[in-house]
């Protein structure tokens, strides 16, 4: 029963037609039965109308509204040529479901308009011939008009179903898009705050670890206990370097940040601390002081304030210059975290700075003003009066509106 269905929703034309030749059979049979009480000129033309009925239903979903005035055609010539109403006149209502359903709009309208007079228009051309009043006249009409009617009610309810189903696809197809568009902006967010973490757990520990190995080399013949304070220096920032890859491939491969097992919590202000004593460790020269009373903060705000000082002293390393030294203020607001990174080095090029860097150049400043613009804060950055780098940056408790 069901490979028939499909056939005959992939093959509508084919039903059509078969519908056609069996309308026909059947209007020949009533033509050669009733043969004898037709007049010369209905005689000659009841045959093109019957077939060209026949061919309003095979060809009914190909060209509804061509269809339709064909039909119109065929009725006309029987008013004109006296033909009576046969079994092929069954056409005329199909037509007008047809029209109604798929056809368009003036089309569905003028078989509206037709289906209400074309019982009138018999009725006036092949009067009844027993007596009756205007009111039985007009019963018959009406009787005659409703299954046209209904044939267009129904067929119009049928293409404002459609078009509410069409709507409903094209709602969800659209709602589709959006998601995908969405998963794909998420996507990106993701891969750049990952980009963003991995570019400072390199470039600050790589840092520390090729300026102390600088430092080993330079001194392991003449002060080997230097030289194996600055290995295990290398030795605890490489763990924590490996500690932190960790936790950002534990990102990648679940998109959750677990602070047990071997992902380790994100660094917060309390850690800055930390970091600074590693930077001095390293040889360069940094004066800390925090400022308001401290107190908890959002996590997104600690981390901020942890890698926007993270980056600054990275770059102090790398572009201030071997006798540089650095300050780094923390001032605890009302409504926000103030934090001042300085140092008295050689500073950096205006392109690392400014324009987000060069041939690869100055990721770290377009991570730090990354970061900023995510929790709603500002960042300055630029040479300092009198020599050196500063960078300035407010982070505010509440996010941006």
């Amino acid at each position: 029963m069901q490979r028939l269905y499909d056939f005959i929703r992939r093959h509508p034309t084919g039903v059509d037609s078969f519908w056609a030749v069996f309308l026909l059979g059947i209007s020949g049979m009533t033509i050669v039965a009733g043969g004898a009480g037709r007049g010369g000129g209905e005689r000659f033309a009841v045959v093109p109308v019957v077939v060209g009925l026949s061919a309003v239903v095979a060809l009914r979903r190909r060209a509804p509204e061509k269809m339709l005035l064909l039909a119109i055609a065929m009725g006309v010539a029987q008013l004109i040529f006296g033909v009576r109403p046969t079994t092929a006149d069954f056409a005329m209502l199909v037509i007008t479901f047809t029209v109604a359903t798929v056809g368009v709009r003036w089309a569905s309208r003028l078989a509206l308009t037709c289906s209400l007079c074309a019982a009138g228009l018999s009725q006036l051309r092949w009067p009844n011939q027993d007596p009756g009043s205007w009111a039985e006249k007009l019963f018959i009409v009406i009787v005659m008009t409703v299954p046209f009617v209904l044939a267009w009610v129904l067929g119009d309810s049928m293409r404002t179903r459609r078009a509410y189903f069409d709507q409903l696809e094209e709602r969800a197809a659209r709602l589709e898009r959006e998601r995908e568009a969405q998963s794909k902006v998420a996507v990106a967010a993701e891969r750049a705050r990952i980009a963003r973490e991995l570019h400072d757990v390199v470039a600050h520990n790589v840092s520390v670890m090729v300026v102390q190995a600088d430092g080993a080399a330079y001194v392991m013949e003449a002060a080997p206990d230097q030289a194996r304070q600055a290995l295990e220096t290398i030795s605890s920032t490489g763990r924590q370097a490996l500690a932190e890859m960790r936790r950002l491939l534990g990102v990648l491969r679940t998109g959750d940040v677990r602070e047990s097992g071997e992902y380790v919590p994100q660094p917060d202000v309390e850690q800055i601390e930390d970091l600074v004593d590693q930077v001095v460790q390293s040889g360069l020269a940094v004066d800390f002081k925090i400022e308001g009373t401290p107190r908890p903060l959002p996590s997104g705000v600690e981390l901020t304030a942890y890698r926007i000082v993270q980056e600054a002293l990275t770059n102090t390393r790398k572009h201030g210059g071997p006798d540089a030294g650095a300050s780094v203020r923390l001032v605890y607001f009302d409504d926000g975290l103030g934090l001042l990174v300085e140092d008295d080095g050689r500073g950096a090029a205006h392109e690392l700075y400014e324009d987000g860097g060069a041939d690869g150049a100055g990721h770290g400043m377009i991570g730090m003003r990354e970061r900023v613009g995510m929790v709603g804060g500002t960042l300055d950055a630029g040479p300092r009066p009198g020599g050196g780098f500063r960078i300035s940056a407010l982070l505010p408790l509440k996010p941006a509106n």
